[in-house]
């Protein structure tokens, strides 16, 4: 992890000099350049009678090529969220048992693709064993040694040194900061979704415009390919028709430049606006899932211990007042000395809970900046699309000087006639 800046502690005598963990140093920039990894769908289905899709997945960062199967990244995100609870850990895409198509297998490994992205540029989880094993060990049982590197081991709170001082670097007004940054990623989500769908949208028209450009191409080049014998009486010693039919035929091609062109922008779109949208919504989404597990997990947790030790408490009061039996009193306070140890564990989880929940809402704000990646790659797209789609439609122009040509070939000034000459009464 990069070095955390220097703070002044909150008691100088007792932590002189002392940085503050609880801070991320990182850019946007530094977290992307972690490491870049690709998901490719491998073409062969294996297996001999239940056949199941493999991917790819290349690191940029550790400089190799393994081959995982979809259960792979399942139980590789269950041990992460076993060993890292309070932490973001990006869900992954729904699993389809029968009638995986080509379209819902491709959606899926986009999304595998943003999971991983988004774990290997996690500060902990990018210097975890976990990540190293899974992006770089080409055995068969990846499965049970990613388990082998959990059990037994404890979670991040059982091994991370700062967890039983996690209060200490919290400010003292946690709990607002807590509910305020989960109303201002809620709304952040809900404008994202939003955009997302829009750009999904917007993309899809790109395709649809390229399909129809298409078709009309081919009509008109049918149109001018059409054999069929011009009646005497309708040609009037004019051979219009048959020239329009030439200038005709040949249209298809540029019609299909610009369906190319419309295909192009719509895929641009997809890849740099829509994933990256998808990216951050993955991320976003994480974070709400963090929050949540923080306060039905440890939060709950630690309020059923408080009122079990009241229950106990209440025992022990009424067992004292009425003289029953030593041993039983015995047994009563060993038991409250128990539950007082699990409320100061359950504490401790609390506030490194909040520790964590601290530096992952700091995280979110590091990829805010992404807005403008996403917005500039949208501008651009749309810029390049609209410029190469413009320069085929200057070049087509030209070629249908022939089919403005009025009788003793004078050449008819307008191509769009004047408004009101086609519905004037």
């Amino acid at each position: 992890m990069a070095k955390p800046p220097v703070i002044e502690p909150k008691d100088p005598e007792q932590l002189p000099m002392q940085t503050n963990p609880l801070l991320l140093s990182y850019t946007l920039q530094e977290l992307l350049s972690k490491d870049t990894v690709q998901v490719e769908l491998i073409p062969e289905k294996k297996g001999l009678f239940l056949k199941h899709v493999e991917y790819e997945v290349s690191s940029k960062r550790f400089k190799c090529s393994v081959y995982r199967r979809y259960n792979d990244f399942v139980v590789f995100h269950e041990m992460l969220l076993q060993k890292f609870p309070y932490r973001m850990v990006p869900a992954l895409p729904p699993k389809r048992m029968l009638g995986a198509d080509r379209e819902f297998i491709e959606s899926r490994r986009r999304a595998l693709k943003r999971f991983i992205n988004l774990v290997a540029r996690h500060p902990p989880f990018s210097e975890d064993v976990l990540l190293k094993l899974f992006l770089s060990f080409s055995g068969s049982d990846v499965q049970n040694k990613l388990r082998e590197l959990v059990q037994g081991v404890g979670d991040e709170f059982m091994i991370c040194q700062l967890a039983p001082r996690a209060k200490d670097f919290l400010p003292a007004d946690i709990q607002t900061q807590f509910a305020a940054s989960r109303e201002l990623i809620r709304n952040i989500y809900n404008s994202f979704y939003k955009l997302r769908d829009r750009a999904e949208r917007i993309a899809s028209r790109a395709i649809d415009n390229a399909s129809d450009l298409l078709i009309f191409g081919k009509e008109l080049s049918a149109l001018g390919s059409d054999t069929t014998p011009l009646p005497s009486w309708a040609a009037l010693n004019n051979s219009t028709w048959g020239t329009l039919k030439q200038a005709l035929k040949g249209l298809s091609i540029e019609f299909a430049l610009l369906a190319d062109k419309a295909v192009q922008q719509g895929k641009q779109e997809e890849s740099d606006v829509v994933e990256k949208l998808n990216l951050f919504l993955d991320l976003l989404q994480s974070y709400k899932d963090l929050c949540e597990r923080h306060e039905k997990g440890v939060l709950h947790k630690h309020q059923r211990a408080l009122h079990k030790y009241s229950m106990m408490k209440k025992q022990m009061m009424s067992a004292t007042v009425q003289n029953k039996e030593l041993e039983s009193v015995e047994q009563l306070e060993s038991r409250i000395v128990e539950q007082e140890n699990a409320i100061l564990t359950m504490e401790l989880r609390n506030y490194f809970s909040l520790y964590c929940l601290h530096q992952e809402t700091q995280l979110i704000h590091i990829y805010l900046p992404l807005t403008s990646h996403i917005l500039g790659a949208f501008v651009n797209s749309q810029i390049q699309g609209h410029k190469e789609m413009s320069k085929v439609w200057n070049e087509l122009k030209p070629k249908l000087s022939c089919l403005f040509v009025a009788p003793h070939n004078m050449p008819t000034p307008p191509l769009s006639p004047p408004e009101g000459n086609f519905f004037s009464s």
